[in-house]
């Protein structure tokens, strides 16, 4: 049981990196499309979608750098592809559900359009988070390897050091 925590803590590690790159592209996203939104003539998805490939450029370099930079980077081509690939999903998803919106409810006011645009960010996160950890940035082998050891280890230690009464199992 003690094994599945630690998964568990990497795991809530991994989340919170993602995270906070996540927020910061969020910025970015909303940043961009209200202004292009309010300084521009264009339509509203598309400077929508202007402003998702905006984010989209700096997610890529904090999850390669900050959130994933200790995962494989032998295969930096095929990591970019699938990163634009994946990352073109999530585009798609967020600008329909504001297309969707806009299109076929006709809700396309500031606050409408930015409701929308949270509810197809975090469905769209929810597949990239997904996407890019199986896919995109995938772990070392060795690596987890060295670290499910470890952890197995010092459980070990920590076992050997308790009173034997405490070590039985009913």
């Amino acid at each position: 049981m003690e094994q599945g925590s630690s998964g568990l803590r990497r795991l809530a590690h991994e989340i919170a990196k993602f995270g906070a790159v996540g927020a910061l592209g969020t910025v970015v996203n909303f940043g961009v499309s209200n202004l292009l939104w309010h300084l521009t003539s264009l339509q509203a998805v598309r400077a929508n979608v202007i402003a998702t490939v905006v984010a989209i450029g700096v997610n890529y370099l904090g999850f390669r750098y900050f959130t994933y930079r200790d995962r494989d980077k032998s295969a930096r081509t095929k990591e970019l592809s699938l990163f634009l690939a994946f990352s073109a999903v999530g585009l798609v998803i967020e600008n329909g559900i504001l297309f969707a919106a806009i299109y076929g409810f006709g809700w396309e006011s500031s606050l409408e359009r930015n409701v929308f645009k949270v509810v197809g960010i975090g469905l769209g996160t929810l597949f990239r988070f997904w996407s890019y950890r199986t896919w995109v940035f995938k772990t070392l082998p060795a690596r987890e390897a060295v670290a499910d050891a470890e952890s197995f280890l010092e459980e070990a230690e920590a076992a050997e050091t308790l009173p034997k009464a405490e070590q039985r199992v009913s």
